[in-house]
């Protein structure tokens, strides 16, 4: 059958858009949810099903490189589309891939190693979410011709608007059923709406504008002068960008876990009724706020701002982007400022990260929607999707660099043998330095009647105040012990609800795989989890007692106010707390600097499909 090759004469919107936009909601639902659900699933979740459970910073970097995957793959979707099979077989062809990917992740824990059900199902996405995304978008714009192209800025917001409703929905909708109903529906449901979206797609095919395959005619512009010079231009554009995505991508992961320390209500106000003060959310729901803010803002952006603005000082698109990237350093200071409160001990509110979601939302359309836009008039008519997958090689970078540095700031845990002991800094077995991993967790050291000693310390000042001492007050609790190396032991407060005693070890380094410690938690993850799918698993499994309805899951002869003590022998981090976000804060702020004489530089060419080559 032969399809449409060149956009129609019409001054209004192409026929094949519906088809196109309600398969980008549908497809941004299951991809969104999949990932609200991640990095919790990783962090709580996986031990259950049959692999191991990670900690906070491991399970950054997994989601980070994963979201890494999925902005590598544009570039060989973009190959395949430009080159060999057009851009509408291509999104066909790989939209199945990317249903086989949420088939797998829902299969975890059902039967065969949850690791390779894991690696399959998130491997698969990225290869098919990440094959489509140049396609699709260089898809859009291919739909319009000389008499319509002045509606390509307008498409493109509403196809960003689709995107987002898509994700505001599953981010919502996705941690809850993660948390009544268990992984195998969290990761199941986004597969279904990812089999809609394709379907919905197929709907279209005989509406669209198909452009065929270049063939050796994109490789010949490519490598032109024209070709070349276009990239090389785009190129440091998009360097910059790939920072803002370093921090941007960060709400599905580290925002996340900051979020759990934060008092969740969002109307937890005096003069609010007692019902609306009592409304929760979960951690992971916070991301909704991104898409949702994008719903109320593009319009906002569109027919006030931009305009109103324009009427002062003109609007170009790196105008804009500089702007955005100014705006996302703000948004990371004030993540910093809560992560500060955090680190003494408060709980600050919520809405500390909903005005940090607010400023860097707003970064995001002058940024992220300008630059879609921008990458597309900047690329050469046979190098549309190829320019594209350029661009989102960008959050590829960004969440890659996320990766790396929580790599780097990653202290290696000590490997215990299956005897559980090790031979310790001397690496000679039998001997005094020797630690011994026991079935309840606790690790026998040199230093462990040290650690039980401050740790009960710490439990009376708790127990008396009702609260874990500051960091100053809790060193000089226990300034008179000292470690077997003769250094005092180092207590430090991470939040309201934990604090950590640790001992700089035999190599008597700080931050070292041989630091010897104990987390104090002062949450009862039973009564957090109490009906569950999480606390039934376990009970099912025998990792709970199972109790009575409506009796209590915390054993009752356990104090309600006992820390749990978890020891550790390395596997800590060398950045955390507010140290970690201000971090990124100044690299964030270093890079829109450098930007202000990138885009005075910058000198634009557009093109787009109806030109003549």
């Amino acid at each position: 059958m032969s399809y449409q090759t060149n956009p129609s004469d019409t001054s209004g919107m192409p026929s094949g858009i519906p088809y196109i936009i309600s398969n980008e909601a549908a497809e941004r639902f299951s991809f969104y949810g999949m990932k609200a659900a991640l990095a919790v699933f990783l962090a709580n979740y996986l031990g259950v099903l049959g692999g191991e459970s990670m900690s906070e910073a491991k399970a950054t970097v997994y989601v980070s490189f994963f979201n890494s995957a999925v902005y590598l793959t544009p570039l060989f979707g973009a190959l395949v589309a430009d080159i060999f099979f057009g851009k509408y077989r291509t999104i066909i062809t790989l939209s199945i891939v990317y249903c086989l990917g949420h088939l797998a992740l829902a299969m975890m824990g059902m039967a065969g190693i949850v690791q390779l059900w894991l690696l399959a199902g998130l491997g698969l996405i990225a290869v098919g979410a990440g094959g489509i995304k140049p396609c699709v978008s260089a898809h859009v714009g291919d739909q319009f011709g000389k008499n319509n192209q002045q509606l390509i800025p307008k498409i493109f917001n509403i196809f960003y608007l689709s995107i987002n409703f898509g994700a505001v929905v599953s981010n919502l909708a996705i941690p809850y059923i993660l948390k009544w109903y268990g992984p195998h529906w969290a990761f199941g449901l986004p597969g279904i709406l990812m089999a809609m979206a394709t379907v919905a797609f197929w709907m279209g095919r005989r509406k669209f504008v198909h452009i065929p395959a270049h063939g050796q005619a994109f490789s010949r512009e490519l490598f032109s002068r024209e070709g070349l010079t276009a990239i090389g231009k785009l190129i440091p554009l998009f360097l910059f960008v790939a920072v803002f995505w370093c921090l941007f991508d960060q709400t599905a992961n580290t925002l996340v876990f900051q979020a759990q320390k934060m008092d969740l209500k969002l109307f937890n106000f005096a003069f609010m009724p007692e019902a609306l003060r009592q409304l929760e959310v979960l951690p992971s729901q916070i991301q909704a706020a991104n898409p949702f803010l994008i719903l109320l803002l593009i319009p906002l952006f569109s027919w006030w701002i931009y305009p109103n603005v324009e009427k002062i000082i003109p609007l170009s698109p790196l105008r804009k982007i500089g702007a955005g990237l100014f705006l996302m350093v703000a948004s990371f200071a004030v993540i910093s400022v809560a992560q500060q409160a955090i680190d003494l001990g408060k709980t600050p509110s919520v809405w500390w990260q909903l005005l940090a979601y607010l400023i860097f939302t707003t970064a995001e359309i002058l940024i992220s929607i300008v630059c879609l836009e921008f990458a597309y008039t900047q690329a050469p008519r046979k190098m549309k999707s190829f320019v594209m997958s350029l661009f989102l090689l960008s959050v590829f970078a960004g969440n890659a660099l996320t990766g790396i540095i929580n790599t780097y700031i990653q202290i290696p845990e000590l490997a215990f043998n299956n005897e559980q002991t090790h031979t310790g800094y001397d690496s000679i077995a039998h001997t005094d330095d020797d630690l011994t991993l026991t079935t309840n967790g606790e690790i026998i050291s040199p230093v462990f009647d040290q650690l039980k000693q401050s740790a009960a310390a710490i439990q009376t000042i708790y127990l008396v105040k009702k609260s874990l001492p500051t960091s100053a007050r809790g060193s000089q609790a226990l300034g008179s012990i000292n470690d077997p190396w003769g250094n005092p032991l180092r207590y430090t407060l991470l939040s309201s609800s934990s604090a950590r005693i640790s001992s700089d070890g035999p190599d008597e380094t700080h931050k070292t795989q041989w630091d010897l410690g104990v987390v104090l938690s002062a949450s009862d993850s039973n009564a957090t989890e109490q009906g569950t799918w999480l606390q039934r698993e376990k009970q099912r499994l025998g990792l709970l007692e199972s109790f009575p309805s409506g009796e209590p899951t915390s054993e009752p002869s356990r104090p309600p106010q006992l820390l749990q003590n978890d020891y550790y022998a390395g596997g800590q981090t060398k950045l955390e707390g507010a140290a970690y976000f201000w971090f990124f804060t100044k690299l964030m702020l270093i890079t829109a600097i450098i930007f202000v004489p990138f885009s005075l530089c910058y000198k634009q060419k557009t093109y787009l499909q109806h030109q003549p080559d």
